[in-house]
């Protein structure tokens, strides 16, 4: 790669002390005359005009109004953004003023966030990336794992009295939130609390958990739209009520995303960082998703960016159907964690072993804010991170193995939101190149849906229990359903004291019993 070539690659926002490197992804200089550019501009103008952009669902995408609300197209929905935001802010002061405090009247010292995927993700990405200095030390319940959740409570401790809950669910009826809320209420009682007086709701208006935040007198309610997604929606009441909580620049994390909005929204490919992003994927993977993206943050603050990436590439690029109903088995599978940690743990396969991957490199360019020690002659340990990172980056292009490098000067609330709102654009913009819908999610309904139907084939098998151990075989001759599945239940039950397990010498030997 020559030094014209590394120029003619690179876009930078010097603005935003950004800029983004394709030049070791080999993409040919004609690529992009072969994609549909002009179609993918006008997309993200009839998303941001408002057009219905998510048919299945019938539904308008809204998150890039959210850090600039003059896009909204109409009056009313300006003001679902303007509104909220300002309440927000207003309500964030007064509980670190300590105007709004706790049941026994003592300051809250803790943030406990009820939510699942993007009602969690986001939120936890930007504490974990931003509030090192936060008033307010933040825990999540996001599973509706028990042990996690009696993990989290041991760690709260007698803080428990000093903490407010937010619960962040758009219906109300999300199985794994509802049952984390329910948890939640029941260690605030046992703990002699009144689990109304310390929490919070952000939900859609008249949703199940509005009427429940109004029957229990939660403290206050902040409202969700239809037409944000829970993986866009870390912008949205979602991630500013929280963030605001934490003393976080909400206003300069948005403004980021503003930022980059209007940098990417330019129909000029060779400008435009979000069209050549998603260029870059398209090419890695011949349009189809042939190869995964290996995200690696140099960075501990942005550790959880690669599960935060997880969500919205995945859930929105990982469609059976495209929007003529052909079978087109679209994705782009994301894994990855940290640099330089994991060059001692899966980059000896990433450049040796399965050639399945890009790599998507992101560098922070200032090491530490303050000076540094020398750790060896004259080199600091922000020398070595920028070492490994190049060294990295050298190593797997000598083997063929492609990669991007996306810097930034630092972790700020502006640079991240900048960050998040270039891969949402990367999103749109790939969904347009290859005609599918980015925001809906028939498969995770599909497995909502089996759950369902899991849970109520449980209670049919735990009331055919009795006194007389029976194998699965027999109680599902009874019942007319599959055997492995009441298998699996008694397994449950059994496991959780609600059956006694005799065990054969296989699985159809088994028999179990009140």
């Amino acid at each position: 790669m020559s030094w014209t070539e590394y120029n003619q690659s690179i876009i930078r926002y010097p603005e935003l002390g950004f800029s983004i490197d394709t030049s070791l992804m080999d993409i040919p200089a004609d690529y992009a005359a072969g994609l549909e550019l002009d179609k993918a501009f006008a997309g993200i103008k009839a998303i941001e005009k408002g057009d219905i952009c998510n048919p299945d669902e019938g539904r308008m995408v809204g998150h890039y109004w959210l850090r600039n609300a003059e896009l909204a197209p109409t009056a009313e929905l300006k003001a679902d953004i303007t509104g909220p935001l300002a309440d927000l802010k207003a309500f964030a002061a007064k509980v670190l003023a300590g105007e709004i405090v706790a049941e026994n009247g003592e300051k809250f010292e803790n943030l406990l966030v009820i939510g699942i995927g993007g009602s969690a993700l986001g939120p936890q990405l930007v504490y974990d990336a931003l509030g090192a200095k936060s008033p307010l030390k933040t825990f999540f319940f996001d599973n509706t794992d028990p042990a996690g959740i009696d993990t989290t409570v041991a760690k709260i401790g007698c803080g428990l009295s000093k903490t407010l809950s937010l619960v962040v669910s758009k219906s109300g009826g999300t199985a794994e939130t509802r049952n984390a809320m329910l948890e939640a209420k029941a260690a605030y009682e046992a703990a002699g609390c009144d689990f109304g007086k310390h929490t919070v709701a952000i939900t859609g208006i008249g949703s199940k958990l509005d009427d429940y935040s109004k029957a229990n007198g939660f403290i206050a309610m902040f409202p969700m739209d239809d037409w944000v997604g829970g993986r866009t929606s870390v912008m949205s009441t979602v991630g500013l009520v929280p963030a605001a909580l934490q003393g976080i620049d909400i206003d300069e994390f948005l403004q980021g995303a503003a930022d980059m909005d209007a940098l990417t929204r330019v129909d000029d490919f060779a400008k435009n960082a979000g069209i050549q992003l998603a260029a870059a994927w398209h090419h890695a993977g011949n349009g189809k998703g042939e190869k995964d993206m290996v995200v690696l943050p140099y960075k501990d603050s942005l550790v959880l960016f690669s599960k935060y990436l997880q969500q919205l590439v995945m859930e929105s690029l990982g469609k059976e159907l495209d929007l003529d109903g052909n079978v087109v088995h679209q994705g782009i599978a994301v894994y990855g964690n940290k640099g330089s940690t994991d060059q001692h743990a899966y980059v000896q396969q990433l450049r040796d072993g399965v050639h399945n991957f890009f790599v998507t490199f992101i560098e922070v360019r200032e090491g530490r804010d303050g000076q540094s020690i020398k750790v060896e002659d004259d080199f600091t340990s922000a020398d070595y991170l920028q070492g490994f990172l190049r060294g990295t980056r050298k190593a797997l292009y000598q083997s063929d193995r492609k990669s991007i490098t996306i810097s930034i000067d630092k972790v700020t609330p502006r640079s991240l939101g900048a960050l998040i709102a270039l891969f949402e654009r990367a999103v749109s913009y790939y969904a347009l190149l290859v005609n599918i819908n980015a925001y809906h999610q028939p498969g995770v309904e599909a497995g909502k849906k089996a759950a369902g139907d899991f849970l109520t084939l449980l209670n049919k098998v735990r009331e055919s229990l009795s006194a007389d151990a029976q194998s699965a075989e027999q109680i599902a001759a009874t019942l007319g359903d599959d055997i492995e599945d009441v298998y699996h239940c008694l397994s449950h039950l059994a496991a959780n004291g609600q059956a006694k397990l005799n065990a054969g010498a296989t699985p159809a030997e088994d028999s179990f019993a009140v």
